[in-house]
Parts: C-alpha cells; sequence; structure tokens
C-alpha cells in the first residue's frame, strides 16, 4: 500500500506551505515507507509516501507529466491489473512511456479519456489528479472500495488523504466528533455509513465514486455500481467460470518487482489462492513459492 494527500485552496496560498503537505504526507510514512515526494502549484499541494511493488526506480510520485502544453500531476495509491493492455492500447494512440510504472498507465489514461478512464481500469486505486491549466482536481476510488480516500470540503479549500490523521495534520481541520460521529462509532461500530467519517468535517469518497474539485465546487458522479441479474449457467459451467475469474485474479495480482509471498491463514480462501500462485510460479519457472504463517506461542 501507499499513501496519499494533499489540498486545494483556489485563492492562490498553497505553494508558500509546504510544511502544511509534508506534515500530511507524514502521518502516513507507516503505509509507504520506501519514498516520499511532493507537487506543488500555486492552487494545488499533492503528497505522496510510496510502497515501492513496481518499477522501484521509474515509479516516483507524485508523478508529472506535460500535454498539449499542460501540466497534469497525480498521486496514486493503487495497482492497476490490466496495465500491459492498457499500455499497449495507449502506444498506439501516439503514446510514449518513461517508466514501466502502472502509476504512468492511470496518467496517461487520464490525459487521453478524462474521466471516462475509470470505466477501462481493472484494479485498486484511489488517486487524485490535478490538471493545471482547468484548475481542477479529479479523485476516484475504485470499485469495492478496497484502497481508502478521505476528504474535506472547505468551502474555500478541500483536503484529501488516505487516512483521516492526514487531513486532521492540516491546521483548518479540528478533530471534533459531533453526534454523527458518536452513532457511527457506539452504534454501527465496527460497521460504518458509506461516505460518512467519524470526525465532523470528514467524509468519505464512496466506492465506485469519483469526484472533481473545481473553482465552481466539488461535483460528485457514480461511475459504477453492482448489478443484480439472472445466474443462468448450470453447475460445471459455474464451478469452470468461478476457477477461470480467479485464476485470472491471481496471476494479475502477482505482477511485482519485488519478492512475492502469500500468508497462510488456515482457511480455504489463503490456501486456494497460494495453490493458484504456486502453479502460475511453476508455470513461469519462478521456483517456489514462499509462504508464511503467524501463531501465537503459549
Amino acid at each position: 500500500m501507499c499513501g496519499i494527500a494533499g489540498w486545494v485552496d483556489f485563492r492562490g496560498s498553497v505553494r508558500t506551505q509546504a510544511a502544511t503537505a509534508e506534515a500530511m504526507g507524514e502521518t502516513l510514512s507507516c503505509r509507504g515507507p520506501d519514498a516520499s515526494g511532493s507537487f506543488f502549484s500555486d492552487c494545488a499541494a499533492l503528497v505522496h509516501r510510496r510502497l515501492a511493488v513496481v518499477d522501484p526506480a521509474g515509479g516516483t510520485q507524485p508523478m508529472v507529466r506535460s500535454s498539449a502544453g499542460n501540466t497534469f500531476a497525480v498521486t496514486y495509491n493503487g495497482e492497476l491489473y490490466n496495465a500491459p493492455e492498457l499500455r499497449s492500447e495507449l502506444e498506439t494512440r501516439g503514446w510514449h512511456f518513461q517508466t514501466h510504472s502502472d502509476t504512468e498507465v492511470l496518467l496517461l489514461a487520464y490525459i487521453q479519456w478524462g474521466p471516462d478512464c475509470l470505466e477501462r481500469l481493472n484494479g485498486i486505486f484511489a488517486f487524485a489528479i490535478w490538471n493545471e491549466a482547468e484548475r481542477t482536481l479529479f479523485l476516484a476510488r475504485d470499485r469495492l472500495g478496497v484502497k481508502p480516500l478521505f476528504y474535506a470540503d472547505l468551502g474555500d479549500g478541500f483536503l484529501f488523504g488516505s487516512e483521516p490523521k492526514a487531513l486532521l495534520a492540516h491546521p483548518r481541520v479540528r478533530p471534533v466528533v459531533d453526534a454523527e460521529g458518536l452513532a457511527e462509532i457506539f452504534a454501527l461500530g465496527p460497521a460504518r455509513t458509506p461516505g460518512h467519517g467519524v470526525y465532523k468535517q470528514l467524509r468519505e469518497v464512496k466506492a465506485g465514486w469519483c469526484l472533481t474539485v473545481s473553482p465552481n465546487g466539488v461535483s460528485h458522479r457514480r461511475y459504477w455500481q453492482l448489478e443484480s441479474r439472472p445466474h443462468e449457467d448450470d453447475f460445471p459451467a459455474t464451478v469452470a467460470r468461478v476457477r477461470e475469474l480467479l485464476a485470472d485474479a491471481v496471476q494479475r495480482q502477482l505482477v511485482a518487482d519485488v519478492p512475492v509471498c502469500t500468508l497462510l491463514s488456515g482457511g480455504l480462501d489463503s490456501s486456494a489462492i497460494t495453490a493458484f500462485a504456486a502453479q502460475a510460479f511453476a508455470r513461469e519457472g519462478k521456483g517456489p513459492l514462499n509462504t508464511y504463517s503467524v501463531d501465537y506461542a503459549g
């Protein structure tokens, strides 16, 4: 995992507050111990804490690219499982890549297709992209909400982060818990109402939603939702389809430039995933798959 954070202030006062941005990023150091970075314009600041998995040398963030005289910057937490396919499609459209990271694939996909790029992404993600020319910040969260993304709309400013503590590091966000927050803790906990935070000013980008922040305000859009459809396959076809989907999901998630292992909990889920992963390793000649288990002595 990685950690992302930042804010937008259309009064143009962000560039002078680098210390605040660094403080927000520092709260996320446990999410990204390998590297840190920041991007500043007059109106926007993006910060990133990185846990390097793919292209450790080239995937530094925030990543900045220019196109048609415009500047785009992204801070991203996640992994795109169809990055190779997207990369090939973008190359046919004339894009040239400088790295092997999925971060660059994501950023160029947004430059090419705008918010509609979400329809093409297969993965888990939370990201923010700043468009300098249009002065807009685009944020999105994956379909099932695997990656967290919190925000605070302050009217003349907008803050976001992977965890509430990143926003609380900003002087304009106070750790105030109101009646709604207490209900989230004591009435619903450990569950939470989608989109709600515990602290008064904090909200969470809902799974399958995206936000656009501009001088005109904040707009919200749902780009995906689960659909209920009749199941028409017989039992053998269902077994084959589920196996195919699981094998494909495991295969795609083995892409890494660092060692890969699995954690065995003793249950069916981790055992099945490990079996598919071990088969993939064997096909690719990668040698045995290392596995780990956790026990408590005594």
